[in-house]
């Protein structure tokens, strides 16, 4: 009885320690694909920013 209370506080106690670590492998990775997109020649556009227009295609329509 004592071993197995035992082995539920070692999982308990190691799942908070190895969060971190998941964070920052999942994080590498998530870098890692965006530096190989970027490299493929796959950008990133913000949504918000508006195309400007040139003065001379607003004079022609």
């Amino acid at each position: 009885m004592k071993t197995k209370l035992l082995h539920y506080m070692v999982i308990l106690l190691m799942i908070p320690m190895l969060s971190g670590c998941w964070l920052l492998a999942v994080g590498g990775a998530g870098a890692y694909g965006g530096y190989k997109a970027k490299e493929a020649g796959y950008g990133v556009q913000n949504p918000i920013t508006k195309e400007k227009k040139d003065k001379d295609e607003d004079q022609k329509k």
